[in-house]
């Protein structure tokens, strides 16, 4: 190859696919739009609290007994994590005006969910640390590819100066949500109609949720035998989980029962004062004392959600490749979580799909993996 593989995204799959490239001696450049790595994975400190630590507002948790990608990855770059908590009471909230009923779950040591010391950011940096330095460019949004007659890639992209930037490529890797590429990047030629029926329809993981972190001093609500795990009918938030760091502080995060829609008619300030009425509710006056209380609404975030995402998701999607037939064969690789059949949505696809599209690049070199 004369040209770099150009990467376009710098979330897990984008900065493990260049990792893995630089590995293999092919020259590659990671074009990101925003002004961080890391995607849809964001872990968050109180900027007045630092030191209470850092806490998950995208993916938290993988599973080793099912996922052996991360897993093998975790051991290789020695990274640090612990055991969702999990012991105790849950709190199952039915209806608005009774008090919720505790319920005591069977241990399951098979379905352990796993946590990274210092947030899933841990990982994003692990891997961005085995890339070389200047290949990864920020806030760098590719706004077109083109093809020539010659076989010949062109990658157009904005910069945040205002000023556009054009890189050749001898073929692009489309690590981000499919939907991103569908309606934010201009394909000459166009796409064919299939392909992009198919993008257009994958829903982006996450897109249409937000999630919310209840920062506290210490984890209270084990002190009375609770495992922080709540099932809510009420809301706002639906699903409730110990968010604690391994020591220290404690917290509290969940996932919101409201639509996109609702959340944004409330507003941010009503959203969380509801939050804390809930946490009140559920763990007592305790839960007033908040340090922090994070947020990320996922549908407002441009990199991540088009307009079809704020719809909630109400089955599993149908995740893998989109088809690829015709001249963008062999030039474009869709990588990304959404992009893999078996662990879409998960950390383990987002890894996955970034082996299988370096392969693809690996065997346009002819060159073994």
């Amino acid at each position: 190859m004369n040209n770099p593989v150009v990467i376009v995204g710098a979330g897990l799959s984008g900065l493990r696919a260049a990792s893995l490239l630089t590995a293999q001696g092919i020259k590659c450049r990671v074009l990101e739009a925003r002004d961080r790595i890391g995607g849809r994975v964001l872990s968050t400190a109180d900027p007045n609290k630092p030191d209470l630590g850092k806490f998950d507002l995208g993916p938290t948790w993988f599973w080793p007994q099912y996922e052996s990608t991360i897993t093998n990855l975790v051991k290789e770059l020695n990274l640090g994590t612990f055991v969702q908590y999990t012991k105790g009471a849950m709190l199952s909230e039915r209806f608005q005006n009774e008090a919720p009923e505790r319920y005591v779950l069977p241990e399951s040591s098979d379905a352990r969910s796993i946590r990274f010391i210092g947030g899933a950011q841990s990982l994003i940096d692990a891997v961005a640390d085995t890339i070389p330095s200047g290949i990864v460019e920020l806030e760098t949004r590719v706004t077109a590819i083109r093809l020539d007659k010659a076989g010949a890639i062109t990658v157009e992209a904005d910069l945040a100066d205002g000023k556009r930037k054009r890189v050749s490529a001898d073929a692009v890797i489309l690590a981000l949500p499919p939907r991103i590429v569908a309606r934010h990047i201009e394909f000459s030629p166009s796409l064919p109609p299939n392909l992009m029926t198919d993008l257009v329809n994958k829903p982006t993981w996450m897109a249409g949720q937000a999630k919310a972190v209840a920062i506290y001093d210490r984890p209270f609500w084990r002190e009375s035998g609770l495992s922080g795990f709540v099932s809510s009918w009420v809301g706002p938030l639906q699903e409730i989980h110990d968010a604690s760091p391994d020591t220290g502080s404690g917290a509290l995060f969940g996932f919101f029962g409201l639509t996109a829609k609702i959340r944004r008619e409330l507003g941010e300030d009503k959203i969380l004062k509801l939050v804390i009425d809930q946490l009140v509710r559920l763990f007592g006056p305790s839960a007033q004392s908040v340090s922090a209380i994070l947020y990320k609404d996922w549908s407002r975030d441009v990199e991540t959600a088009v307009e079809e995402d704020f719809d909630p998701l109400r089955n599993y999607p149908s995740y893998g490749q989109p088809p690829i037939v015709g001249r963008w064969e062999k030039k474009i690789i869709f990588a990304g979580t959404e992009t893999n059949s078996q662990y879409g949505g998960h950390l383990e696809g987002a890894l996955q799909s970034a082996e299988q599209a370096v392969f693809e690049i690996m065997n346009l070199n002819n060159k073994p993996l």
